[in-house]
């Protein structure tokens, strides 16, 4: 409904137009493992692929670590903004993968950090 786009432009700012263009793209994929681990991977619009942490809050692009952690101009980012958006509206893709694989995973982003 209308309103609710409103209350979100409102919250996040241009952030909300944003994260739902990831969403309608189906760019945000929940991997999980038999262990419970569970993380986010959203392809971002520049065509990076970003790891979101839901239970923690947190979202390995820079702009998360600029504007959320380091000015906190803002609350989230469009990644993490678009993974809370997919799990209301149910539209996420999922992987179930080993614990070994989502390990790999996690490792291989933070090698590609710079």
């Amino acid at each position: 409904p209308d309103e609710y786009l409103l209350s979100l432009k409102f919250l996040f700012g241009s952030s909300a137009t944003q994260a739902l263009d990831l969403v309608d793209r189906q760019s945000i994929t929940l991997i999980s493992s038999p262990s419970g681990r569970r993380v986010y991977q959203v392809l971002g619009s520049s065509g990076k692929t970003y790891t979101c942490l839901a239970s923690c809050h947190y979202c390995s692009c820079p702009a998360f670590a600029f504007s959320v952690l380091r000015k906190s101009d803002s609350i989230l980012c469009k990644h993490l903004l678009a993974v809370y958006l997919s799990q209301v509206m149910r539209t996420c893709q999922q992987l179930s993968v080993s614990d070994k694989q989502l390990t790999d995973i996690l490792l291989m982003e933070k090698k590609q950090e710079p």
